[in-house]
């Protein structure tokens, strides 16, 4: 079986991410920051318009997250469906009957979909019969009956979006994982953030605002936005894994060079690290690829 969900959208969301050009990801976020079990990775989310009888567009679903707004901005920009920072807070504090809309602590549910799609208006899709008016969030079909297969055979008419089945296969570690879509640069930043339970591996800080989600093999350097390819840093601790002042090893252990004390007579901070392991993801499937680490330890590191 294999499932899509409608939810409902308001028309200006709509517009606004329906104009930006070569859209990757979208956010569709939840002002209360209620969970979403709804869908698994690969499956169909689309969007209804809040007062019109039609499915006009969707995406891939990626992954849920709860996190605050200046994040999900900082990670989507636009691309949440609003044109600032302050707008989005203001359709949030709307939704939430009235809190401050300046508040930067927020939470929302983030519903991340990679590959979003948009129908022309001649190609919108009438919303199912048996949908309710009723309905405020949205309703999932299994689209292998009706009249989830009906809303299918439309999409696939029309787009050339389909739902990936879940597929398993041997992961690196020997466990089954399921196969994400691909990663935009905001899908990275979250996974990769809730990967590693927003701890520093190499710190451990916490501090949600000072953490950044590294890329081992920068995309530059023809790197992907893959998990395997992340690790969660502290943006100090990033910056000299980006300039090659330390690396973590394919046994995953920090290694620290001796540059730091050459160049700036100082670092003491960072080599109390030398030879520390790194905090690991607890799903295996998510671990720093060994290749990608080698890769950084090779061309990005140096020793001194």
């Amino acid at each position: 079986m294999i499932n899509a969900y409608i939810a409902v959208t308001d028309e200006k969301s709509f517009e606004i991410r329906r104009a930006q050009p070569s859209l990757d990801e979208v956010n569709f976020w939840r002002p209360s920051g209620r969970s979403f079990k709804a869908l698994q990775p690969g499956e169909l989310f689309l969007f209804k318009l809040h007062k019109k009888p039609f499915i006009v567009g969707g995406g891939i679903f990626c992954h849920y997250s709860r996190i605050p707004v200046w994040m999900a901005w900082e990670a989507f920009g636009v691309k949440n469906g609003a044109e600032s920072l302050e707008e989005l807070k203001e359709k949030i504090a709307h939704y939430r009957q009235g809190e401050n809309a300046h508040q930067d602590d927020f939470y929302i549910g983030c519903i991340i979909l990679e590959q979003p799609f948009f129908l022309t208006e001649e190609k919108w899709i009438l919303i199912p019969p048996d949908w309710s008016p009723s309905i405020q969030s949205g309703k999932r079909y299994d689209l292998s009956v009706e009249p989830g297969l009906t809303i299918l055979r439309q999409l696939q008419e029309r787009t050339n979006i389909s739902p990936q089945l879940i597929r398993e296969r041997p992961a690196r570690y020997g466990e089954p994982t399921t196969v994400l879509p691909r990663l935009g640069q905001g899908a990275f930043r979250v996974l990769v953030t809730d990967a590693y339970e927003r701890q520093c591996a190499i710190s451990g800080e916490k501090i949600l605002p000072v953490l950044d989600a590294a890329h081992i093999k920068s995309y530059k350097e023809g790197g992907e936005h893959l998990i395997t390819n992340g690790v969660l840093l502290r943006q100090d601790i990033h910056t000299l894994f980006d300039k090659g002042y330390l690396t973590i090893t394919p046994e995953y252990r920090v290694e620290v060079s001796r540059r730091l004390k050459d160049e700036f007579d100082n670092g003491k901070e960072y080599f109390r690290f030398q030879g520390q392991p790194i905090s690991l993801p607890r799903k295996p499937e998510y671990r720093p690829d060994r290749d990608f680490l080698a890769w950084h330890n090779q061309n990005i590191y140096e020793k001194g």
